[in-house]
């Protein structure tokens, strides 16, 4: 049923969403959060992985350090829009939402201090990413070389 919900609502993880990514090897941050489910709305712990523009998630931990290991979810950090506080939104201590144009994903961590270390380091990894996409854009007009 999540399957055919993620092909539906356009979702559906694909291959290419992580590939090239070593999410077993020295991510910018990783640990667990409970999440919200897509069309299902519990709430469930999972380990989540932060690296280059990319957060994955796993159903364990061990599953995030196997190099074979097929993510349960990623969301590609450069087509978000915000992250920020959401307690008010969900009525639940420590969580935090991350929106792109058209969806927006609830977490909840279990302390203040790794709700605002979750949201600090993907904020970094939206301006990065940012960065990255204004800088390309900037050399393909043969622009400013001093971005």
């Amino acid at each position: 049923m999540e399957k055919i919900w993620r092909i539906a609502t356009g979702q559906d993880l694909n291959r290419h969403d992580y590939e090239g990514i070593e999410f077993w090897s020295n991510p910018e941050r990783s640990g667990w959060l409970t999440k919200q489910g897509d069309y299902i709305k519990t709430w469930r712990r999972r380990w989540f992985v932060l690296k280059r523009g990319k957060l994955l998630w796993f159903m364990d931990q061990s599953a995030a350090l196997t190099r074979g290991s097929i993510p349960r979810g990623v969301i590609s950090v450069g087509d978000c829009l915000t992250v920020k506080g959401a307690e008010d939104v969900v009525n639940k201590p420590f969580a935090f939402e991350i929106s792109s144009g058209n969806i927006t994903m609830f977490f909840i961590a279990d302390n203040e201090k790794e709700k605002e270390e979750w949201i600090n380091s993907i904020g970094r990894s939206i301006v990065q990413h940012s960065r990255l996409i204004l800088k390309s854009l900037i050399m393909i007009k043969g622009g400013d070389d001093d971005f």
